[in-house]
């Protein structure tokens, strides 16, 4: 295994595409000293408030904070929509570019408002909308990959499942890349499971594994993907239809993520289970936007598949001991490494 210090030392030379949902996360912190009178539900005293882009753009986030150059591609909703001003404004301080980024009028701007009293989450209230992209929308993304993914080391699918994401879209994303020899991830949404063939990798964790099991096994024609249990409990189990998973989407790997169980890594032939580096755990939230980011900017610098994952694995531990969708940088990483 080569040094993982010298391929995080590569992380800067980096350039890549994040494609997919985009939205607009709210935090509004407080602290609870009484009940209301009007229902048993408690009272938040607010004291602060912040906006950071997530989806797609917290994994552009992720990347930029570890020094490499990213590009965001997908749509937000109504210009005068202030979720679409505020989350133009934070990308803009995070140094992300969005020349991808395209506007669809009389749709919202995904807003997720998370209340946080102490270190507590105690409610989300979501503003969204999830039908399909108007077809003129559609036709400027597709011209944009068209005429930008070879100008990148790698592209990132990231489906949240808010409408961007059609088949066709991902089918031809995956393509694109293909076609100029680019790596391509995917963090999955499992009713598109099979739209992710011939991907470099893609990133699902246990339950959007166990998903995906149900969802291929009811769309196979041909009866070719024989896994017969849907759960992952043990690690035969997971074994199995990480294996079967990887041969039917004919992938060149699959990094199932586990938790507090660690990660396991597939390859044709061979297959490795990687345990946690977590040492304490605040938040899990947004911490599979961390691996696929990390793991990506490895591959991109040189890294084998086993050498990305023990990185992506690292980054995550660091992740999840923060509170809220945090992201890692180089001398965090480097300095848990050591």
């Amino acid at each position: 295994m080569k040094d993982l210090r010298k391929i995080i030392g590569k992380f800067n030379k980096a350039k890549v595409l994040v494609v997919g949902d985009l939205i607009l996360d709210q935090y509004i912190w407080g602290d609870v000293e009484r009940i209301s009178p009007e229902a048993p539900v408690p009272v938040v005293c607010a004291n602060k408030r912040n906006y950071v882009p997530g989806g797609a753009a917290n994994v552009a986030n992720n990347i930029s904070a570890l020094g490499a150059k990213v590009s965001l591609c997908g749509i937000l909703g109504d210009r005068q929509d202030p979720a679409t001003e505020m989350f133009q404004h934070q990308a803009k301080k995070l140094g992300i570019d969005t020349k991808g980024v395209f506007f669809e009028e009389g749709r919202k701007t995904t807003l997720k408002t998370r209340i946080i009293a102490g270190h507590q989450q105690v409610v989300r209230v979501d503003w969204e909308d999830v039908h399909s992209i108007s077809q003129n929308v559609k036709n400027k993304l597709f011209k944009y990959l068209g005429d930008n993914i070879k100008k990148f080391d790698a592209v990132i699918i990231e489906d949240y499942g808010k409408g961007l994401l059609d088949r066709e879209l991902t089918a031809d994303i995956i393509k694109n890349a293909q076609c100029f020899k680019k790596i391509v991830t995917v963090d999955p949404k499992e009713n598109n499971f099979d739209c992710y063939k011939h991907a470099t990798c893609i990133t699902p964790n246990r339950k959007e594994a166990q998903n995906a099991i149900r969802y291929l096994k009811m769309n196979d024609r041909g009866n070719l993907f024989k896994v017969y249990k849907e759960t992952l409990f043990t690690d035969d189990d997971i074994k199995n239809a990480g294996e079967k998973i990887l041969e039917y989407l004919q992938l060149e790997s699959l990094l199932i993520t586990l938790g507090e169980g660690g990660m396991w890594l597939f390859e044709k032939g061979n297959n490795k289970r990687i345990p946690t580096q977590a040492q304490e755990v605040f938040d899990v939230s947004g911490a599979g936007d961390t691996v696929i980011s990390s793991f990506t900017l490895a591959l991109c610098a040189g890294a084998s598949k086993l050498e990305a994952a023990h990185i992506a694995n690292f980054a995550a531990g660091i992740v999840v001991g923060k509170l809220g969708t945090a992201v890692t940088n180089c001398a965090e990483l480097l300095k848990r490494i050591r």
